[in-house]
């Protein structure tokens, strides 16, 4: 049974540890998941649940954000006036 306490300070740097791992390889493969299964299972039995989903949320939203400062955020209608 999953148990719903709040991790330990070990549980949640084994969770951060393997989040970090996971998305480092998926930094590293270009987001190619396939190539990080192993990790991506242990990232998901060593943290909560409902942590893995906040996570994969927050790795998309850093995604999104990285995206729009490196290649800048262009309004439609600014297009074609300079």
């Amino acid at each position: 049974a999953a148990k719903m306490s709040a991790p330990t300070m070990e549980e949640r740097k084994a969770c951060w540890g393997a989040r970090d791992e996971f998305w480092q390889c998926l930094d590293s493969h270009g987001d190619d998941a396939s190539k990080c299964e192993k990790l991506r299972l242990s990232f998901e039995s060593r943290c909560p649940q409902q942590w893995v989903k906040y996570f994969d949320k927050r790795r998309d939203f850093l995604k999104y954000k990285r995206k729009l400062e490196t290649e800048g955020y262009h309004p439609p209608e600014a297009a074609g006036k300079s």
